[in-house]
């Protein structure tokens, strides 16, 4: 099923959640509306602004992992949660 474009399942378990966050935030931007936060950056986010700055965030925390080595990339994965969790948070 995956052959077509050489995928494996880790790869393709990573689009689709990308996916079903991406169908989630749609869903609840309709179901309920937000207006634009001031965090500590000082600049105005909606959700999935900063949805974005996790999702970016979140590459180059897995990027620094694996250039540094500094452990199994499922730390990685729990820095990631923590980053993701102080930009809802605080931006």
């Amino acid at each position: 099923m995956l052959d077509w474009m050489a995928w494996t399942w880790p790869t393709a378990t990573f689009f689709l959640i990308i996916a079903a966050l991406l169908a989630t935030f749609t869903v609840l931007a309709i179901k309920f509306p937000e207006m634009p936060r001031k965090g500590i950056l000082q600049i105005e986010t909606t959700r999935g602004d900063r949805l974005f700055i996790t999702l970016l965030g979140s590459a180059f925390v897995n990027l620094a992992w694996l250039g540094l080595g500094v452990g199994p990339q499922a730390y990685a994965l729990i820095a990631c949660l923590v980053y993701a969790a102080a930009v809802f948070r605080w931006v």
